[in-house]
Parts: C-alpha cells; structure tokens; sequence
C-alpha cells in the first residue's frame, strides 16, 4: 500500500488498483484529496479501479465531489471503474440525493 495523502484526519492509499480514503473529509480537505486522488489516476497503468470510501464515517457532500472528480478522471482516460465501495453513511448520502445510480451501476445496484 502506498500513501498518496496524509492530513491531519485523513488519508489517501493506493494497492495496485484501489483507491482507499480513510477519516473525515471536509470541504478543506476535499481539493487536496481529489488532487492526489487525480493525480495518481493520470499516471496509473491500470485500466481498472476500484473506488474504497468505506473508512470515511462522515457523511459529506465534499465526498461525493471528490468521487465525481475520480470518475470523470476515469472516463477521461478510458479507465473503468470495477466498484464503488461507500460506509453506511455515505451510502445514506447517496440514497437521499438520488445519486445511486450515477455511483452504482445497474448491475451492481443494491
């Protein structure tokens, strides 16, 4: 595993093809985590990934913009995205903002 991001109370890893957020993101941490989230996707080999929030307990709508901005990356570079794994809080997030859909394919809708 490796760290791309270490704040205050939050980090970002990376193992071979996983991105995994772990702590609370806030609107200031939200910028330099897609940032380095971004970065790693621009210069990875791998054409699939897999999106890990599961670590964030917080529930934020910073999360989400973040998650967007990796998945425009990926679409950009014609990365696919295997799964999207979100806490029980931001999977509530999701459900409420009727955003599911856009973060869970179909064929992995829950």
């Amino acid at each position: 595993m490796t760290r791309l991001l270490s704040l205050s109370q939050l980090s970002l890893d990376s193992s071979q093809n996983t991105l995994c957020v772990t702590g609370d993101v806030g609107m200031g941490a939200a910028a330099e985590l897609a940032a380095a989230g971004k970065k790693w996707l621009q210069a990875t080999e791998q054409r699939e990934v897999t999106f890990d929030f599961n670590g964030v307990h917080k529930a934020s709508s910073a999360v989400i913009s973040v998650l967007f901005e990796w998945m425009r990356t990926c679409q950009s570079r014609s990365i696919t995205v295997n799964a999207v794994t979100l806490s029980a809080p931001l999977e509530r997030l999701a459900l409420l903002s009727e955003i599911e859909s856009l973060i869970h394919p179909p064929t992995h809708a829950h």
